[in-house]
């Protein structure tokens, strides 16, 4: 991948890992508050397990990869603003730089509600189905011109989650990859045949974490860390087109490793994609 433009500085001093969220004026926090215990949220993110997991056979798309989607999106939104990174989709509409984070949270959050209706194009089916559900939430906290631009880049980021569609805004590209950072051991975002022993099925298992931090170079690195060479068919088949078209490119660097150790007790691989 190519190097940040010259306007991005990387201050590892003022990043703390295991510090909060350092998001402007807390407000994403209040949303976040607000729709924990929501319980058409709740019941959505359990219903629209059915198609994919119960239906269709594939690995998880409910409560618990929303949950490892909305962190891992906050989290990379998080050492990207560390980074100088600006983001677009807030700025466009005339919103606050606090509301940023508020659309990757709410994106996060309804990305995938679309299940309810068909795996096949979901993102699509999940766009009026959100707009529902942000209809009913967002007056608690935005004036009407507000909500109306706040819904409108929520949407987008949904939509655009689907690797086909263009991203136009970095709020955007960080849902994208985010939901193609939940590949750990069993949970990757490619299905894997029940009993076989394909490739998707051994590199589906092949990972056991992902890992980000400020990178050397670039605002972000994305360390895959592996037990198995075939792991890399995870990273490469979904997670390099999820970066791709994401306006983030130059701005992630995603490592994946071979932590399994020879007898010499050293890395096997370690692959840059």
């Amino acid at each position: 991948m190519t190097q940040p433009a010259d306007d991005v500085h990387v201050d590892r001093s003022e990043y703390d890992p295991d510090a909060d969220h350092a998001f402007p004026d807390g407000r994403v926090n209040e949303v976040l508050d607000r729709i924990e215990d929501d319980p058409e949220i709740a019941t959505y993110l359990e219903a629209q397990n059915v198609n994919p997991v119960t239906r269709k056979g594939y690995n998880d798309h409910g409560t618990k990869h929303v949950e490892i989607v909305r962190d891992r999106g906050l989290r990379l939104y998080d050492l990207l603003k560390t980074g100088g990174v600006e983001f677009n989709g807030a700025r466009d509409q005339g919103l606050d730089e606090a509301d940023e984070a508020v659309i990757i949270a709410l994106a996060a959050t309804l990305h995938d509600i679309g299940h309810v209706v068909h795996r096949d194009r979901h993102s699509y089916y999940s766009v009026p189905l959100a707009a529902d559900v942000l209809d009913r939430i967002l007056p608690e906290f935005y004036d009407l011109p507000e909500r109306v631009r706040v819904k409108a880049e929520v949407l987008h980021a949904i939509l655009c989650h689907h690797t086909e569609e263009e991203t136009l805004t970095r709020e955007a590209g960080v849902i994208r990859i985010a939901d193609g950072l939940d590949m750990e051991r069993g949970r990757s975002r490619v299905p894997y045949e029940e009993g076989g022993r394909g490739i998707n099925t051994v590199s589906s298992q092949a990972i056991e974490a992902v890992v980000l931090s400020l990178g050397d170079g670039t605002p972000v690195e994305v360390e895959i860390r592996m037990n198995n060479a075939a792991g890399v068919y995870q990273v490469d088949s979904l997670l390099k087109a999820k970066v791709e078209g994401s306006l983030l490119e130059d701005l992630v660097r995603v490592v994946a490793v071979n932590t399994h150790e020879g007898g010499d007790g050293s890395l096997v691989e370690r692959v840059e994609l």
